[in-house]
């Protein structure tokens, strides 16, 4: 395991595992879209990475097709090629076509099979140099490009590095982009499967917002009434498919026959939620709360299609003391997750987007609490089916940013059935701690 970090990207292009050793542009037409008051609350995170592993032999021919048809999925994923842009009145368009960024690297001392495990001090600090912007905030948008690509030849594979400007697109986006991406290298023309993107950002709700930004992510974080962040390790968990029926059994053990029956996603957050709490060593009064970013497409009234491309998500809190939480049995945690989801209907979302246009708010991490767990990414997501040509991903991991303590992301397992991988960033202590929970792991090796 290894601390999770947020140095800038500058110092990680030359180290001895991996070297840059190309870097270009690739570009679409010229294009304007504003960002959605939904989009707005990301601007003081950090660009979101994402990094998939494959097992290929010919380094040379797949970087090509895969930038290739990159140029090619940008002139319809056309915001990913601009750059934010502020008005006078202080609102926030993608404009332009300055493109996005690839650069190509080597580390072919790294087998993929070291990166692909769940974690560990040597793989987790070559991974985090295997995907481009770490430490980079999303505000660099009006300087940076909004999409950077690292496509890195390893010694028995390539590694595809992605960091995506989080202002502009949500997890959703990020994957339908991803898979249309890998279609056109696969087949060089896009089927029914990929549906076409939809930009009119005015769908979700045209209203201008005036945001006054800092001058940098470095004077931004200065402002965070909790001081600099705390060293972090991170950790993947990997729930098999018989596992977690185990545990969604659990939690609707106890339920009534007329109950609404608890959802995977709840009572594995409910399990997650439970252990972190223990590994913490929460007081009884200590507030803990679970924050899940809620995809509100099909929430909205009238509701959006998938295929809308920006940001529509929202996190939802709930809040509990740790002796309730911990005291209580599964489907008490649980409940109040499925509570706080099903609460989250088309009238709350409206309220919570009028709520940040009558005051905005450059946020920090810390605003979520210091026991808060935090969920993104969801296994709905078809990763492992982000196939370039030469076969599925070995892995999908996350990079480094974005990482607080507490923030956990979840993958579908590679195997497709059913399996949950849980990416956790905690502070050392927790994580040690959990790492020998045996009513945490189930089945998991010490």
């Amino acid at each position: 395991m290894a601390a999770v970090e947020n140095g800038s990207s500058s110092s990680k292009e030359q180290v001895a595992a991996v070297s840059v050793t190309g870097r270009r542009t690739v570009a679409p037409g010229k294009s304007r879209c504003v960002l959605a008051t939904f989009d707005l609350p990301y601007i003081t995170f950090y660009y979101n990475q994402k990094l998939l592993l494959y097992r290929t032999v010919d380094f040379p021919d797949a970087a090509a097709r895969i930038t290739a048809a990159l140029s090619d999925a940008l002139r319809v994923f056309y915001p990913l090629a601009g750059r934010i842009r502020q008005d006078a009145d202080g609102a926030l368009a993608v404009e332009g076509d300055e493109g996005a960024e690839v650069l190509e690297a080597e580390a072919e001392g790294v087998a993929v099979d070291e990166l692909a495990g769940s974690g560990g001090d040597c793989g987790e600090r070559v991974m985090q140099q295997l995907v481009p912007y770490t430490g980079v905030m999303n505000l660099e948008g009006l300087r940076r490009p909004l999409l950077a690509v690292q496509l890195t030849k390893l010694k028995d594979g390539l590694a595809v590095g992605c960091a995506f400007n989080h202002a502009v697109l949500d997890g959703t986006s990020t994957w339908h982009f991803m898979s249309y991406w890998a279609q056109l290298c696969r087949t060089s023309s896009p089927s029914s499967l990929v549906p076409q993107p939809i930009h009119e950002r005015s769908l979700a709700r045209p209203v201008r917002v005036r945001l006054d930004l800092p001058e940098s992510a470095e004077a931004h974080e200065k402002t965070d009434p909790n001081g600099p962040k705390k060293p972090l390790v991170a950790r993947v968990f990997s729930f098999p498919a018989a596992t977690v029926a185990r545990i969604k059994a659990a939690a609707n053990a106890a339920l009534p026959p007329a109950a609404k029956p608890f959802s995977t996603f709840q009572s594995l957050g409910a399990h997650l939620w439970r252990a972190v709490s223990r590994a913490r060593g929460l007081g009884p009064a200590d507030i803990t709360a679970f924050a899940v970013f809620a995809d509100c497409r099909a929430r909205l009234d009238p509701p959006l299609p998938p295929a809308y491309f920006g940001n529509l998500i929202q996190a939802v809190f709930t809040g509990v003391p740790a002796g309730m939480l911990l005291g209580g049995p599964p489907e008490l945690a649980a409940g109040l997750l499925q509570k706080a989801i099903d609460d989250h209907d088309a009238a709350a979302v409206t309220r919570r987007l009028e709520e940040y246009e009558a005051a905005p708010k450059l946020f920090h991490y810390s605003d979520a609490g210091p026991n808060c767990v935090a969920v993104g990414s969801s296994p709905r997501f078809k990763v492992y089916d982000v196939d370039f040509g030469f076969g599925r991903p070995e892995r999908v991991r996350s990079g480094g940013n974005n990482k607080f303590d507490g923030m956990v992301y979840l993958y579908p397992a590679r195997a497709g059935d059913g399996g949950i991988d849980v990416e956790l960033a905690l502070q050392p202590e927790p994580m040690q701690r959990l790492q020998e929970d045996a009513d945490f792991l189930l089945h998991q090796p010490a």
